[in-house]
């Protein structure tokens, strides 16, 4: 009987303490960058042309992946249409077509084919979070990857990204991005 007291015990911490290592109130927040500049306005940065390039790394921090991208979009006021073509370096060609509407002078939703639902954005300052749950494709099988997706914005011509992919909000891979504005 004692022994189960030890091992429920012992749970209990455990559990505790991974429930409070989840959990981050210090987190970094979009509204931290309200007051900084360069401002991003993301349908302004992303109209026209935009080439990016980036790396994917595991949860282990190797990269295991590179690519460039072009992404072309266009503006109509309340909606943005962001076409992005990534080439991955093992011959990969990845397309993907995002609407993203401009709900307020912060607030934003996206859609595109290979996301879950609609992704929600943020602006503030020079920063824009994204937050969404991707289809990603995994030996033969598709994988739904919640993304935490934050750009930055440099100057008028370039921006970064980061971006952290979770599965059960356990980090599987990071992504970092560079953009450049034609």
């Amino acid at each position: 009987m004692r022994h189960i007291k030890i091992v429920n015990s012992i749970l209990l911490i455990i559990s505790l303490f991974l429930i409070t290592s989840c959990s981050n109130n210090n987190a970094m927040k979009p509204e931290d960058f309200k007051n900084k500049e360069p401002r991003l306005i993301i349908e302004e940065y992303l109209t026209g042309n935009v080439k990016a390039w980036g790396v994917l790394q595991n949860r282990s921090g190797k990269v295991t992946r590179q690519f460039s991208a072009d992404l072309d979009g266009s503006w109509d006021g309340k909606q943005l249409i962001l076409k992005e073509k990534f080439n991955w370096d093992d011959g990969e060609v990845q397309n993907r077509v995002w609407t993203i509407t401009k709900i307020d002078e912060n607030n934003y939703e996206g859609t595109a084919g290979d996301v879950v639902g609609k992704a929600i954005g943020y602006s503030y300052g020079p920063a824009f979070k994204f937050e969404y749950v991707l289809l990603v494709p995994v030996k033969g099988k598709e994988m739904k990857i919640t993304f935490d997706d934050w750009i930055f914005k440099q100057d008028e011509r370039v921006a970064i990204n980061r971006a952290t992919m979770t599965k059960f909000g356990f980090k599987v891979a990071e992504l970092t991005v560079v953009f450049v504005k034609d």
